[in-house]
């Protein structure tokens, strides 16, 4: 009977299955189409299509293709693409609806602002984006790679020419003394913290080493498109975060239908760009020779080796010559090598209308230009996005991305003594000195008792590799609650593991190592956890759109790590790291740090209102409240306003602009990157036990805040083939944070505080793009940005000496300063007129200081051209700074005159008439301030587009060259190098070049295709 009764069920649901199957297909209709470019033909994949007034919607396949049932009283679809124009279309009889959108309505493009997106017509701030296709190609490990050059106001620059290597971003200048200037990233949402799990090195006398890029862990071919908050009213929904500006990136989607596969490889090589012009063996020999015949008397000859009683020594008849060793070899060539670099990518992608996904995965092998040194790089990632309900109005996204990096370093660093660095060293070494010896137990020409270290044999002994885990996951449900109000909650999580292992040999000669070795390990845990609810409604009022945000946000911040070293080891075949209890009892350090816990708490609401689509109003409001300020200062608030109008809405407007938009904007934001805990009374554990006070509390002390006012104009014309921008900006910063030692009779230690002041960032940014020639297969396309950008320190009360220098002769020294009325970081120095008849410096007034310009350029310079004709495409990307100056610190201690005869030296020290005394003392001046202007060859790519072959879809070839050209009178390795150092006061320095890693010219051979 139960049988039965299953079976009557069964045949019951079957029956009303069928029933609500066809009452279904009477109230519904299937409509399907390709979405292409309107120019080129080609196939838009992801390309968003959306039912009017319903939550059904799909994507574009991997063909352009969509399909789905649309409710039977549906009357219009939206479509849109990012950078394309949105077009909403009445739904006709056919159930085939094709389209075709255009690129050049690039105004029109959605962009992600702070969360959400909005289309680039109601946008009221300073909003820029690049989109994947417009990236800078090549070997990338970092986003920021991605977009250098490339948008207005925005500068990159290196910090290392190391794999990896972080960079220094500033948007529309530096606003900070002490605290952080980079931006704020933001992944899919999520802020991040800024800091990697990397641990760093200490213990050595090599110094502070540069830091690894926060970035690393994302695979740059997951990422879609980089939005970059320019302004206050943009930024300003990130409050205390938002002062440098925030860099908002997007990762790729899943595409609905049937699974797509995407491949991407590539291999390339890379070599040192610009080595620096120090002397050859024969160049050695002749300026020995030049310094001796310039002696008055042949007694007085000072490169000639002399016996006991003061004769010189013969040598095949000839007089030997005080450090030539008969040799010609190139120290710098012997540490360099032709490094070898490995892309490979892979993305799985499909589903339907009511879910996607992405799978991805990655792998970069890249070798450095040093030798062992490089980066090797393993990330995964899957995203999803599901429609649940019959609804569909419960939405489900989530992310996982894993990383694993592992790093090999050389001992380059940015504050190491003259003896210390291994770039230094190559420099230094001797170009007639043999690097090699056979008969040594080593191999090589160690000079035992001397200052001088081989840097074959320094590469040889040192050992670091550090490898670093992180895992980046978040998932954000939505509910539409009713008609435009949707609730989204979004929980994420970032967490980082570090160790890094460091040796060095007992058989170099480096002080405190030699005849004992060196070790190191350390580990590092870095955690942020994030939180966020959101209200999101859109809605009409009086025929007008009204869009309200409210959330609430909660960011927990944490960071730990240990650290052990040790000295005196045995060659005993066992690495110094796997044999730390062997190291002496009283060289062997232990250490450990566990930050105070910082959190973030934040309320932002924000309204958007658009009258008839020509007036625009947008207000934003955020309270923070962060543990890193003292009791008395906990919560801030950072209010925005912008406006617009759409000029081209009116019915006066121009004919000639399709696109005519007067923006301007007014908002306040903060900065709150320094260290947790910075407010409170802190200590240092001893060895041994025992505390020491290092920081004194400050109640009062609250974050910097940043006043922007900005107003812009965008346009666009000849059916917008010409495209632009122009942009005023202001932003005045003040509440300074700074950290200094307590006055006298106070202990010495240290203590936050805000200082009195402001600083100034103003200037102009324009930005063009242009479709020059649009013709059957030939088109061509040119974009420029230029930025003007003047900063000045105001009603500052004090001088803060900083920019601090090194090497041989000026430890200690200061080569720069805070003061009022100059340019942040402003060079303060002698004067230096030039090498007098004697051979020593003359420096005006008495060597007294002088102001003497400053590191921070006056102008940035972007531009960029696509040029395609058939399957060809051709793509040069150039950037330039103008207006700065660079200190040449390795010129001035590394390889000065003082060196001839044991070291190598400068070879510009031989180009004047006057020879420059090897007695001169080594000073600090303006002598070794350089123009830093530069225009660069950033980044070339030539491709060929095959189609679809061999099963094979979109099948593309491309070979791509970075850093080919640069042209500049700057005399070191590169222009744009920013050698990081925290010397003086705490304070980074900016615009100091000293002994870095080198900058590396590339090729890269790339294919392409899905399946």
């Amino acid at each position: 009977m139960k049988l039965k009764f299953n079976i009557f069920l069964r045949c019951l649901s079957m029956l009303l299955l069928i029933g609500g199957l066809s009452s279904t297909a009477l109230a519904q209709r299937t409509i399907s189409g390709t979405i292409t470019d309107a120019e080129s033909g080609d196939p838009l994949i992801g390309a968003n299509v959306l039912v009017v007034g319903s939550s059904v919607g799909t994507v574009t396949d991997i063909d352009g293709k969509y399909s789905l049932n649309a409710p039977a009283d549906a009357k219009q679809v939206e479509i849109s693409y990012t950078g394309y124009s949105t077009r909403t279309v009445d739904m006709g009889a056919s159930n085939v609806m094709d389209f075709k959108l255009s690129s050049g309505e690039l105004l029109d493009e959605i962009v992600v602002i702070g969360y959400g997106t909005q289309k680039r017509s109601d946008v009221t701030g300073a909003i820029s984006t690049i989109s994947a296709k417009d990236f800078n190609a090549g070997i990338i490990t970092n986003p920021d790679q991605l977009i250098q050059g490339k948008v207005a106001g925005v500068q990159v620059t290196n910090n290392s020419g190391a794999p990896g290597g972080a960079s220094t971003v500033r948007i529309r200048g530096v606003s900070s003394i002490r605290s952080g200037s980079e931006p704020l990233y933001v992944v899919d949402g999520v802020p991040l913290d800024g800091r990697t799990a990397t641990p760093g090195l200490n213990g050595t006398d090599l110094g502070n080493f540069p830091g690894v890029n926060p970035l690393t862990f994302l695979n740059t071919s997951d990422i879609a498109s980089i939005d970059i908050l320019k302004d206050a009213s943009a930024a300003a929904i990130y409050g205390s975060r938002g002062a440098n500006g925030v860099i908002l990136i997007t990762t790729k989607k899943g595409i609905p239908g049937k699974t797509v596969v995407e491949v991407q490889m590539g291999a390339g090589i890379s070599n040192i760009a610009n080595t620096y012009d120090v002397l050859d063996g024969d160049g050695y020999r002749s300026a020995l020779n030049r310094y001796n015949g310039a002696a008055a008397t042949p007694a007085d000859r000072p490169f000639i080796v002399r016996d006991e009683e003061g004769n010189p020594v013969l040598a095949n008849g000839n007089e030997q010559l005080l450090g030539d060793e008969g040799q010609s070899v190139d120290a710098q060539d012997e540490i360099m090598q032709t490094g070898i670099t490995q892309n490979y990518s892979i993305a799985f992608s499909g589903g339907n209308e009511d879910g996607n996904y992405r799978l991805s995965a990655g792998y970069q092998d890249q070798e450095g230009i040093v030798k062992k040194t490089g980066l090797k790089k393993y990330v995964a990632s899957l995203r999803g996005n599901y429609k649940l309900l019959d609804s569909k109005r419960l939405n489900l996204d989530y992310n996982v991305t894993v990383s694993h990096v592992k790093l090999q370093s050389a001992p380059i660093s940015t504050d190491a003594g003259f003896t210390g660095n291994l770039v230094g060293q190559a420099l230094q070494w001797n170009p007639t000195s043999p690097l090699y010896d056979a008969d040594s137990d080593t191999g090589f020409n160690i000079l035992k008792g001397s200052s001088t270290i081989n840097p074959v044999a320094m590469s040889a002994a040192y050992e670091d590799e550090s490898n670093t885990t992180n895992v980046f996951a978040w998932i954000a449900p939505s509910f539409e609650i009713v008609d435009g109000l949707t609730y989204k909650f979004n929980y994420s999580i970032f967490h980082g593991i570090g160790d890094r292992n460091v040796s060095i040999n007992r058989f170099i000669n480096l002080q405190n190592v030699e005849d004992r070795g060196f070790a190191a390990v350390g580990t590092q845990k870095l955690t942020t956890q994030y939180l966020a609810h959101t209200l999101n409604y859109e809605t009409k009022l009086a025929g007008n759109n009204l869009s309200l945000l409210g959330g609430f946000e909660y960011i927990n911040f944490s960071n730990k790590g240990t650290g052990i070293t040790g000295r005196d080891f045995e060659n005993n075949g066992i690495a110094y790291t796997d044999q730390l209890q062997g190291s002496s009892d009283a060289n062997r350090l232990v250490s450990s740090f566990n930050e105070i816990e910082s959190e973030l708490q934040s309320f932002f609401g924000r309204v958007n209102y658009d009258i008839q689509g020509k007036y625009l109003f947008t207000a934003t409001v955020r309270a923070d409240g962060s543990s890193k300020f003292g009791e008395n200062n906990k919560y801030g608030i950072f209010p925005s306003f912008a406006a617009a109008w759409n000029i081209t809405n009116e019915d006066f407007a121009p004919a000639i602009f399709d696109r005519l938009k007067l923006r301007a904007g007014w908002g306040i934001t903060g900065n709150q990157e320094f260290p947790a805990g910075a407010s409170q009374r802190q200590f240092t554990v001893q060895n041994g036990g025992g505390t020491t006070e290092t920081t004194a509390a400050n109640p009062d002390l609250q974050w910097e805040e940043s006043t922007t006012f900005n107003v812009g104009i965008d346009f666009a014309i000849a059916n917008y083939r010409l495209v632009g921008s122009v942009e005023y900006f202001n932003r005045t910063t003040s509440d300074l944070l700074f950290s200094g030692a307590l006055a006298a009779p106070a202990p010495n230690i240290s203590i936050f505080r805000n200082l009195p002041g402001e600083i100034v960032n103003s200037g102009v940014e324009l930005a063009l793009s242009a479709i020059l020639v649009d013709k059957g297969n030939l088109t061509w396309d040119l974009g420029a940005n230029v930025a003007f950008i003047k900063n000045e320190l105001r009603n500052f009360p004090q001088i803060e000496e900083v920019g601090g220098l090194f090497g041989q002769g000026i430890s200690g020294t200061t080569a720069q300063r805070f003061v009022d009325g100059q340019p942040l970081y402003s060079w303060y120095t002698r004067d230096f007129i030039e090498i007098g008849d004697d051979g020593q410096s003359i420096y005006a007034e008495n060597e007294a200081r002088k102001y003497l310009g400053d590191p921070l350029p006056d102008m940035l310079l972007g531009v960029f051209t696509n040029v395609k004709y058939q399957g060809f495409s051709l793509n040069l990307a150039f950037n330039g700074s103008f207006g700065q100056t660079i200190y040449n610190n390795t010129a001035n201690t590394v390889i000065g005159i003082g060196n001839l005869g044991t070291r190598n030296i400068d070879a510009a020290l031989l180009d004047g008439d006057v020879l420059e005394a090897p007695s001169n003392a080594i000073k600090a001046s303006d002598r070794y301030i350089e123009s830093a202007d530069y225009i660069r060859l950033n980044n070339a790519t030539l491709a060929y587009q095959f189609g679809d072959v061999w099963g094979l879809k979109g099948l593309q070839v491309s070979i791509t060259g970075q850093n080919l050209l640069v042209i500049t009178d700057y005399s070191g390795f590169d222009p744009e190098i920013n050698t990081v150092n925290t010397n003086a006061n705490g304070v980074p320095s900016f615009g100091i070049e000293y002994t870095p890693y080198p900058t590396a010219r590339t090729f890269l051979v790339g294919v392409g295709f899905k399946f």
